[in-house]
C-alpha cells in the first residue's frame, strides 16, 4: 500500500480578503505561513517519507509546499510544478469581493459560479490574457467551470502522479482549492451534484492509503 497526501495551500492575502484568486498570483498571510507550518508538523508526526510533491505555478501552493516540505525534513526530494495544478480559473471574477459579486448577482448564479461542477464565471476580455503563461507555452484561459478544470487536471494524475503511486513511491501534492475538489470527485468517485458539497479547508492534510489499482483502502484528514 502508499500514501498520497493532498493538501490546499494556507490562507493567502485573497481569502483574508474574500476575494476571487485564480490565476493570480497572491502571498500567503502570516496566519497561512503558520497554518503550513502545523500541518507539516502534523504530517511529520505522521512518520510519512516522500519521493515527490507536486504543486502550481503559483506562489501562495509553492511556498507552502517548501514550508511543510522544511517542517518534515524533506526538502531534497523532487518538486515537480504545473499550471494543471493552478487553481480554477475564476475570469473576469478574479480580483472581485465575493461579497459584492454576490449581491449584484445574486446567490443562485453565485454559487453556480462558484460551486456548480459546469458553471462558467464571465470570461476574461481577451486582451487582458497572458498568451504565454509563465514561459510555459500555454495559452492562459478567459475562465474556466470546475469541469474544464477536472479535464486539464487529470492528465497529470494519470502521466505524473498515479504511475508513481503504483511503483509504491509516496505522493504530497500542496494545490488549491477547487482543483483539489476535482481530485477528490476522481479519486473518490463523487457525482457532479455531490461535490457541491465537498470542502478543502487551508493547510489541513488529506492522507488517502491507496493499493496497487488505485482504490482507497483508508482516507485520514489531519
Amino acid at each position: 500500500m502508499v500514501k498520497l497526501v493532498i493538501m490546499r495551500h494556507g490562507q493567502s492575502l485573497a481569502n483574508k480578503n474574500n476575494i476571487f484568486t485564480g490565476w493570480n498570483d497572491v502571498p500567503l498571510t502570516n496566519a497561512g505561513e503558520e497554518q503550513a507550518h502545523l500541518a507539516g508538523q502534523k504530517l511529520f508526526s505522521e512518520n510519512l517519507h516522500f519521493s515527490d510533491v507536486h504543486t502550481s505555478l503559483l506562489l501562495r501552493a509553492i511556498k507552502t509546499a517548501n514550508i511543510v516540505l522544511e517542517e518534515i525534513n524533506q526538502l531534497y526530494i523532487d518538486e515537480h510544478k504545473s499550471w494543471r495544478l493552478n487553481e480554477r480559473h475564476y475570469g473576469a471574477l478574479r480580483g472581485k469581493n465575493k461579497q459584492l459579486i454576490k449581491e449584484k448577482y445574486g446567490i443562485e448564479k453565485f454559487n453556480t459560479w462558484r460551486r456548480g461542477f459546469y458553471g462558467l464565471p464571465p470570461l476574461l476580455n481577451p486582451s487582458d490574457a497572458i498568451f504565454n503563461y509563465c514561459n510555459c507555452g500555454i495559452l492562459e484561459p478567459l475562465g474556466e467551470s470546475l469541469s474544464m478544470a477536472y479535464k486539464r487536471l487529470i492528465p497529470y494524475w494519470v502521466n505524473y502522479i498515479a504511475p508513481n503511486l503504483i511503483n509504491n513511491k509516496n505522493q504530497l501534492v500542496v494545490a488549491h482549492g477547487s482543483t483539489l475538489r476535482v481530485l477528490i470527485k476522481f479519486l473518490e468517485k463523487i457525482s457532479d451534484d455531490e461535490l457541491n458539497a465537498v470542502e478543502v479547508p487551508n493547510a489541513q492534510p488529506i492522507i488517502y492509503t491507496l493499493n496497487s489499482r488505485m482504490e482507497i483502502i483508508d482516507k485520514k484528514i489531519i
